[in-house]
């Protein structure tokens, strides 16, 4: 596969490394699960809703769709990554007042080559759906979702990043009517490095999006997020959300946008970008940007980056609590505030398991 890749020259892409993705691109993958990867993290809750299997990007056997079609989609044209993931791939689409049975659960499983995936989330009107997907293995992981929510649709989209090695990298194109809801959450808590690139726009009037992240990042390790969120319509809502973790000698970096055009009065948007370094040789960017037209709206970002209060060890310490495990209890206090945003309690104590079982 030939891969014309951006340099870092280019501001969007300035602080991603995409130097080992030529070489997953060239091996084949094992088409099957590890036997290892057999016991796959599914969530356990109340209803259960569709579960998909994909591995190297291929539906499995094992699946059971419900509402969900497999048809061929066009990946991005132009898009040094989203234009590589095209053919078939996953589409669910939901008619006026509509909603899955239960939670919506898609597993990807790759193993040790590149696998591309393109997706589209179609809510009509009341319609509602709320899904997770976890993504595991070794790897080079493609992702491309294009979602389009009618009036008062609600969408929950939650992402688990896990896995040994290699790059997960997920391109997201949204559309927000008037009314309607998005609501997503991501938490790479696993060994592979990881590229966030999304766009939001709000066309419709009181639109609310709301996107959060968790990124956790130890050795050499590279999280890098880069969204763009667009108010084009009065009475728009939205809150950004980015908690990152970097310890030894890794790198987390956030680049979060929000432009509000002229026609959008009564804007209300928060920026909320935070990092925690648990060692000196480690490094967190943060980029938090406004462009605003409208001279009636309520804007409002902020960025810091610090270490573990020592105050907070010492008490923790005092109490008996051993170092590692003090650690572990107040990274997960500082990145729960991105990981509070998912509302169903079975998924969000998923996630928080996995932030802990990064702490080993």
């Amino acid at each position: 596969m030939l891969l014309d890749l951006p340099s870092n020259r280019e501001e969007g892409w300035r602080w991603s490394d995409l130097s080992a993705l030529p070489k997953w691109a060239e091996v084949h993958g094992k088409g099957a699960a590890p036997h290892a990867l057999r016991e796959l993290p599914w969530i356990e809750c109340g209803r259960e809703g569709p579960r998909l299997l994909f591995v190297d990007g291929k539906l499995s056997v094992e699946s059971t769709l419900g509402p969900i079609q497999i048809a061929p989609l066009a990946g991005e044209h132009g898009h040094a990554l989203a234009g590589h993931a095209d053919g078939e791939g996953w589409s669910l689409k939901l008619g006026r007042d509509h909603a899955p049975q239960g939670l919506v659960q898609i597993v990807h499983v790759t193993t040790g080559a590149a696998d591309h995936l393109p997706s589209e989330i179609a809510l009509d009107t009341d319609a509602q759906a709320s899904i997770v997907e976890t993504f595991i293995g070794e790897g080079w992981t493609n992702r491309l979702t294009r979602i389009r929510l009618a009036k008062a649709a609600r969408l929950m989209l939650h992402r688990r990043v896990l896995g040994d090695a290699g790059f997960v990298s997920f391109t997201d194109r949204a559309d927000v009517g008037e009314g309607a809801s998005l609501v997503s959450v991501a938490a790479a808590a696993g060994a592979r490095d990881t590229r966030f690139d999304g766009s939001i726009s709000l066309t419709g009037e009181g639109a609310y999006a709301e996107v959060a992240g968790a990124l956790l990042a130890r050795e050499r390790q590279r999280h890098d997020a880069n969204l763009v969120l667009r108010h084009e319509a009065p009475n728009g809502t939205s809150r950004q959300v980015w908690r990152s973790v970097a310890a030894d000698k890794s790198t987390c970096s956030v680049a979060a946008r929000v432009e509000v055009a002229r026609g959008a009065q009564k804007t209300d948007g928060e920026q909320s970008l935070k990092g925690l370094l648990l060692d000196r040789g480690a490094t967190i960017n943060a980029k938090p940007e406004l462009e605003i037209f409208a001279d009636d709206v309520k804007c409002a970002h902020g960025a810091t980056v610090g270490e573990l209060d020592r105050n907070a060890l010492f008490y923790l310490a005092s109490r008996g609590v051993p170092r590692q495990e003090a650690r572990a209890l107040l990274t997960q206090a500082f990145v729960a505030d991105a990981t509070a945003r998912i509302g169903e309690e079975a998924v969000r104590e998923a996630f928080e398991a996995d932030v802990m079982k990064w702490f080993g």
